[in-house]
């Protein structure tokens, strides 16, 4: 009964995609029982009910991508209820032949709706599109544990035990270079991929309603939509990287370019000039003062750095450097004193980019660049088994070096 149920939501949902940029479409069965499948498409209604209302919208393939009015657009879509689900068949059961004539219908044969398949998505559209598949494609790595038992249990807040039927798993489909993500339970399926380019979507479809134990009549409809979208939340909420991601992008660009506040600049704390990393450094080790610091501190600290004497390094240039650092909000000074303290933003900024540069790319320039002659390690064998690889390309082809 459940392979049925999933073989017929599996053949209604191939049925969706090929009209799903249509409202609606109504199948009948010309064989008795005479069943009947009507697939209805929640983003085509909410379109139509836009464009009716002369609110402005972008489309997303079958989605959204912008509307003008997000607060009545929300509205529109709470507003397709089980009663206008049934107001629509009922509606085309009178305009469209079907097996049931008159008399069956006085004889009290008539159609009523069951939920054979049912889709509640959330779609979050991202202001840089390539910046958000680089986080999927990450969050892919970091979760691919979450179709193991535990991590469902969480998702479906459903208890899992040895006599749960289904194949707990976790499935990553590649179609097209888009990748996605599938966890199952029971006839239940989570589906997370990048839309478009241009969006996240995050989509539960519910094959059997007795898997959580609700009917499959119309009226359940609203218990059906709170799991479906309780389902997408918690998935969203489990899902988490296993590494900070503190330093996105735009902090990233932030920190190594020109800022102002009010009257006051200064310049980007660029990434490989010596001069900046004295000042991580500085942050690290102030970080654990916990009374902060003060210019004096930081003086003696840049001129041991640099071999230079306290003394050669002026009071302004030390207040400037005071200045970038808490411009950029590196630093704070605390009030009704001279002393400055490491925030914490700053002291994990400091953390990345030493560790990044003493640990990785010192290192890792050592090993990829020849000339430097770096000792025999895995990666410089790697780099050479690559530079011997592409030269023997190119020797077989004929190509002038």
């Amino acid at each position: 009964m459940d392979r049925a149920a999933q073989r017929d939501g599996e053949q209604l949902l191939h049925l969706c995609r090929r009209s799903r940029l249509r409202p609606f479409f109504l199948k009948f069965c010309s064989y008795f029982p005479f069943n009947a499948k009507l697939c209805l498409n929640g983003h085509e209604y909410a379109k139509r009910q836009l464009a009716r209302k002369g609110i402005a919208f972008e489309a997303l393939d079958n989605g959204i991508l912008s509307c003008a009015d997000p607060l009545r657009l929300q509205r529109i879509c709470d507003g397709l209820s089980a009663e206008k689900i049934d107001g629509l068949l009922r509606k085309w059961l009178r305009l469209l032949p079907h097996p049931f004539t008159g008399t069956d219908r006085k004889a009290g044969y008539r159609y009523d709706i069951s939920i054979l398949q049912a889709e509640f998505s959330l779609t979050q559209v991202l202001d840089r599109p390539v910046h958000g598949r680089l986080f999927f494609e990450q969050v892919i790595r970091e979760n691919l544990d979450l179709g193991r038992p535990q991590e469902v249990r969480l998702i479906f807040n459903r208890t899992i035990t040895r006599r749960t039927p289904g194949q707990f798993r976790t499935r990553i489909v590649t179609q097209d270079v888009t990748p996605s993500l599938n966890v199952y339970y029971k006839n239940t399926r989570i589906k997370q991929y990048h839309k478009e380019d241009r969006a996240l979507r995050t989509e539960t479809t519910i094959n059997n309603s007795y898997d959580f134990g609700i009917g499959k009549r119309l009226h359940n409809l609203p218990k059906l939509r709170e799991i479906g979208f309780a389902a997408n939340r918690r998935l969203l909420e489990v899902e988490r990287l296993s590494h900070d991601c503190i330093l996105a992008e735009d902090t990233f660009q932030a920190i190594n370019s020109p800022v102002a506040a009010g009257r006051q600049r200064a310049s980007g704390l660029r990434f490989a000039d010596p001069r900046v990393h004295a000042l991580w450094h500085a942050i690290i080790l102030f970080r654990q003062l916990a009374e902060g610091f003060r210019a004096a501190d930081l003086r003696h600290h840049l001129a041991a750095l640099s071999g230079r004497d306290p003394d050669a390094i002026s009071q302004g240039a030390i207040t400037y450097q005071l200045r970038r650092l808490r411009l950029h909000g590196l630093i704070e000074h605390l009030p009704n004193s001279f002393r400055y303290r490491v925030t914490e933003f700053g002291f994990r900024a400091a953390l990345f980019f030493t560790r990044l540069y003493n640990r990785l790319l010192r290192p890792g320039l050592a090993a990829a660049l020849p000339h430097l002659r770096a000792v025999d390690a895995p990666l410089k064998r790697a780099f050479d088994k690559i530079n011997t690889q592409v030269q023997a390309w190119i020797d077989q082809a004929q190509f002038a070096a």
